[in-house]
C-alpha cells in the first residue's frame, strides 16, 4: 500500500537542529577522543593513525541519529554513546579503505589528505582494521559500563557485525566494484548497493539507539524503516552535490564520479529525477515516525538536513 504523503510544513516544527547538532557533536567529538588514547610507544602510530581520521571532523550524522533514536524511545545519551562512537568509528574504518588506490584511490577527505597519502597504503588498512575491531569492544565495555542489560549489547553488536558484513558494508562495496565496467547497470542494481554500502549504517545507527533504549520490536522496525529510505536519499544527495558542487565546497574531489563514469542516481534518473526521488524517500521516511509524535522532532530535522544539505 502507498503512503501517504507527508506535508513538510506540517511536520516540520520550531525544532532548532543547529542548537541540538551543536549539544551533540560536542558529546560525540568528546567521546570519539577518549575513546583512542596510545598508552605503550609500541601502540602509538597506530593510534596516531586511528585518531588521525576519526577526529577529522565531519558531520557525525550516525552517532548523532544513534544517540536520538535512544532519546527518542526512553534511553539516555550515556547509555547510546558507546554505540555511537562504534558506529563513527566503523563509518571511518570504511571511508579509509575506500579512500585506497585499490578502491576510489582519491587523496582527500574532509577537506585533509586522506589516511594513506599521509601514513602510507600498508598502515591506512591496518589503521582501518583497528578501527573496526575496537569499535566492538568499545561498544561492548562502554554499554556495560551504562549498565544497559547485556542481552541489548548483544543485539547491538550483533546488529553492528551484520551491516558491515556481505549483506553490508563489504557486500555493497563489492557490488559498486563489479558495476564500474558495466555500462548497463539497472536502477535495481544501483538500489541494492547503497541499500548495503550507505543506507545500512544509517539504518544500524537508528535500529541500534532504539534498541538499547528497549523499544518493540515493533519501534525498532520503523526505525530501520526511517532509516534505510533517508539514507537512500543520503546517497542521492551525495550524487546530486558531486554534480553540482566544487571540490572547495564538498572537501573531497568533485566530480569524480562523473570522470571514472560511475553508475549513479544522476546518471540514471538525471538531476531533477534524483531530486524528486530524494524527496519521495524524504516523505516515506517521517511516514515511518509519525507514531512517535513530537519525539521525532530531531530525527526528523536530521532528515530534511540530509536531503537539503549543501555540503
Amino acid at each position: 500500500m502507498q503512503r501517504p504523503k507527508v506535508d513538510r510544513l506540517a511536520v516540520e516544527s520550531e525544532f532548532d537542529l543547529a542548537a541540538y547538532f551543536g549539544k551533540k557533536v560536542a558529546a560525540v567529538e568528546r567521546a570519539l577522543d577518549a575513546s583512542l588514547k596510545s598508552s605503550t610507544p609500541e601502540t602509538a602510530k597506530i593510534i596516531e593513525a586511528m585518531r588521525y581520521s576519526l577526529l577529522a571532523g565531519g558531520k557525525r550524522v550516525r552517532p548523532i541519529m544513534c544517540v536520538a533514536a535512544c532519546e527518542m524511545l526512553g534511553g539516555t545519551e550515556t547509555m547510546a554513546m558507546p554505540t555511537a562512537v562504534a558506529v563513527e568509528m566503523i563509518h571511518t574504518m570504511s571511508l579509509i579503505h575506500d579512500d585506497l588506490p585499490s578502491m576510489d584511490d582519491d587523496d582527500l577527505r574532509r577537506g585533509k589528505p586522506t589516511n594513506h597519502v599521509v601514513y602510507g597504503e600498508d598502515v591506512a588498512i591496518l589503521a582501518g582494521d583497528a578501527l573496526l575491531s575496537t569499535s566492538f569492544a568499545h561498544c561492548a565495555k562502554g554499554s556495560s559500563e551504562a549498565r544497559v542489560p547485556a542481552e541489548r549489547i548483544v543485539e547491538v553488536i550483533r546488529r553492528l557485525g551484520e551491516a558491515v558484513s556481505e549483506v553490508g558494508l563489504a557486500g555493497g562495496q563489492v557490488m559498486d566494484l563489479e558495476c564500474e565496467a558495466k555500462t548497463d547497470v539497472a536502477l535495481e542494481d544501483l538500489t541494492w548497493i547503497h541499500t548495503h554500502k550507505t543506507a545500512k549504517l544509517l539504518e544500524v545507527s537508528v535500529a541500534a539507539g532504539a534498541v538499547l533504549a528497549g523499544a518493540s520490536p515493533h519501534d525498532v522496525s520503523l526505525c530501520e524503516t526511517y532509516a534505510k529510505d533517508i539514507g537512500l536519499a543520503f546517497q542521492i544527495a551525495d550524487d546530486i552535490l558531486d554534480v553540482t558542487k566544487s571540490t572547495e565546497d564538498l572537501g573531497k574531489t568533485a566530480g569524480k564520479d562523473v570522470d571514472a563514469d560511475k553508475t549513479t542516481y544522476v546518471k540514471l534518473m538525471g538531476l531533477d529525477g534524483a531530486r524528486e526521488e530524494a524527496d519521495r524517500l524524504y516523505q516515506e521516511a517521517l511516514s515511518s515516525l509519525e507514531p512517535f509524535g513530537d519525539r521525532a522532532d530531531p530525527l526528523i530535522a536530521i532528515a530534511k538536513f540530509i536531503v537539503e544539505r549543501e555540503s
